[in-house]
């Protein structure tokens, strides 16, 4: 497939876009006018500059409100349109795209709207140039794309074709197995782009909202199955208009994007695949369809084999595991990380984290089938690889870095849950816990908490779908003190792995930096957490307690708002107060969960769940953030 890309998607000058965008693997780009209109470069620079980077000048837009106008404002357009046509052949590219008229002075006449399309066809054939022309979903009449191929087809001129839009077809939920039945030659140019489901305005939701395939919720696939289907074998070419990526660093928004194109491009082919039987008996399409490359098949992860947090000063968080019942099992025998394990809750202490940076999450290691394979994978869909030394008798972990710069480990799963590389720890000069594996013996890593950077949530989500398998769950938007914070869940199917991907507010990213020089080079967290299931709740928090933790203090009127909802037994009730305990239920089960105190970024939540409840006890977030947020502050004052 074909891959282009938008100068609109992304940030920067003419220059700095198609550099990243070569970086980034793309074979073309459109040119947005506006980044043309305000570069220094001239038409033959560009032409040079893409020629020496590689890249292919595939299509050459906007031109808006040609169609539908009065005679006497046809000429005017026509000017305009042989003016782009000259300049195009100084840019060497030969495709421009037209948009259906949106404005008021317009006349709906298809005859009228032919005629004109013909005399734009002919001038363009005049100086080698093709016409695209698609259908806006805002369009004054003209807003379907199947109305604007039959325009298209009605004129039958050579130089005429048109552009499939999947944002605009896609948002006015147009039924996309009608291509299958156009004349591929007849497709000049694919674009596409995904989107949240929003009930707005869809010119808003276009200008602002669009995201890169993968990150939101359009039926990608399916659309991009019936235009292969067609025969096309064209570009297929993002175009994105989002606030967020136009200030973000052009070079990884770039990379953001050729993943997204290459997890369309799988998807497609997994389409075609499951949905052969629906294409039997029709027509084989009039010219051979683009081939999609696929990546290696990997099977969701089966769980955490590890979650590592890195401090400087170790003491306060071995104090904190220690409280929680996780016991010391040494040092490693050649790297400055300890371990420390409550059942099959595996922590690591990495004490290699440059000063005087703040203790925070540093990595996750999943249980996969084949962690090489996985590897594999996730490099293809442009995961920059994390170095890691190891000596002949140690375990080799695939890794990889996340887009908030948590590196991602690929651990050997076994069916009894152990590690072998445990193996490598030993003595060392913490004190082991005691009691801990009696009331934690099958504790397990419940799901991990991380913070994301405003810029790259959404390149969180497509990197954690693509590379990972894990599948995004609806999102839910939590209050707290400083305005709502964004959660989004990735979870596999048997939920053995829950990543819950928080956007913190703007208040708690103030002064946050964009990774430099490396994917995993350290950077500013905010609060992250680790939560760890156990069978008894109430007897783990009743031995921290003994231990000394010092727990998230639950206001008062927490319980009693908690006795009006649920209607507790009150005994049940007062030791969820003793012991600063939350509580939900659904119809499927009951939660039981504690918070402790944060060291440096992270703080632990111990949950217990009872039968098939499978939330997060959302109704109790606002408060651990309030009570957090209060917490914080007091120690602001006091300092």
């Amino acid at each position: 497939m074909r891959t282009g890309i938008a100068t609109v998607c992304l940030s920067g000058t003419l220059r700095e876009k198609m550099q990243a965008c070569a970086i980034a693997g793309f074979d073309g780009i459109e040119i947005f006018e506006q980044d043309l209109v305000t570069s220094p470069l001239s038409p033959e620079d560009i032409r040079a500059m893409a020629a020496d980077l590689g890249l292919t000048l595939d299509l050459y837009q906007p031109f808006r409100d040609f169609d539908s106008v009065p005679e006497e404002l046809l000429a005017g357009n026509l000017r305009r349109a042989e003016a782009k046509f000259r300049l195009m052949s100084r840019l060497g590219m030969d495709t421009m795209l037209v948009c259906s008229n949106v404005a008021t002075a317009s006349i709906d006449d298809d005859d009228l709207r032919a005629e004109q399309l013909a005399r734009l066809a002919e001038l363009a054939g005049e100086h080698g140039v093709r016409v695209a022309y698609e259908a806006l979903a805002w369009g004054r009449y003209v807003n379907d794309y199947e109305h604007a191929h039959r325009l298209v087809a009605r004129v039958d001129h050579p130089n005429l074709g048109t552009c499939l839009d999947s944002f605009h077809i896609l948002s006015r939920d147009w039924d996309t197995a009608p291509i299958e039945a156009f004349d591929p030659e007849k497709i000049f140019f694919v674009q596409v782009a995904d989107a949240p489901k929003l009930s707005m305005d869809v010119l808003s939701w276009s200008r602002h909202h669009r995201v890169f395939p993968g990150e939101g919720q359009f039926e990608l696939a399916k659309f991009m199955g019936h235009v292969v289907r067609a025969g096309y074998a064209g570009p297929v070419s993002l175009e994105v208009f989002n606030d967020v990526f136009r200030q973000s660093d052009v070079e990884r928004t770039a990379v953001d994007a050729m993943r997204s194109l290459i997890w369309l491009e799988e998807q497609s082919a997994k389409w075609l695949t499951g949905n052969a039987a629906a294409a039997a008996g029709r027509p084989a399409p009039r010219r051979h369809p683009m081939e999609l490359a696929t990546l290696p098949r990997v099977a969701e992860p089966a769980g955490f084999n590890f979650a590592e947090v890195r401090a400087t000063d170790t003491a306060a968080l071995e104090s904190l595991l220690g409280q929680l019942g996780f016991g010391f099992n040494g040092r490693h025998r050649s790297k400055n990380v300890q371990l420390w394990t409550l059942g099959q809750a595996r922590i690591i202490i990495n004490e290699d984290a440059p000063a005087p940076a703040e203790t925070a999450i540093a990595a996750v290691g999943f249980d996969v089938d084949s962690p090489v394979l996985a590897a594999a994978r996730a490099r293809q869909l442009k995961a920059p690889a994390v170095p890691r030394t190891s000596r002949a008798d140690e375990e080799v972990f695939q890794g990889f870095a996340a887009p908030d710069s948590t590196e991602i480990f690929l651990c050997q799963g076994s069916p009894d849950g152990t590690a072998a590389w445990v193996d490598e720890f030993g003595p060392g000069h913490a004190e082991p816990s005691t009691g801990g594996e009696a009331d934690g013996a099958r504790a397990i890593i419940d799901h991990v908490n991380l913070a994301q950077p405003w810029q790259h949530f959404d390149e969180a989500v497509l990197f954690y779908t693509s590379a990972l398998a894990l599948q995004p769950q609806p999102y839910a938007e939590v209050a707290s003190p400083t305005g709502l914070v964004r959660s989004q869940v990735m979870a596999t199917g048997d939920r053995g792995v829950r990543l819950v991907l928080n956007l913190a507010p703007l208040h708690q990213q103030e002064g946050a930096t964009e990774p430099a020089g490396g994917a995993h080079t350290p950077r500013r967290t905010y609060q992250e957490h680790i939560a760890v299931a156990v069978d008894d709740l109430v007897a783990t928090a009743r031995a921290a307690r003994d231990r000394g933790l010092d727990f998230l203090r639950i206001p008062a009127n927490y319980y009693e708002d908690l006795d009006a909802r649920f209607d507790l037994d009150p005994e049940f009730l007062a030791t969820l107060r003793e012991l600063n305990l939350l509580y939900d239920s659904d119809a499927d089960g009951e939660f039981l969960h504690f918070y402790t105190a944060t060291v440096g970024s992270v703080f632990f939540e111990m949950v217990e769940r009872r039968g098939r409840y499978d939330g997060y006890g959302a109704p109790n977030a606002p408060v651990r953030h309030a009570v957090q947020y209060d917490h914080r502050h007091q120690l602001t004052r006091t300092s």
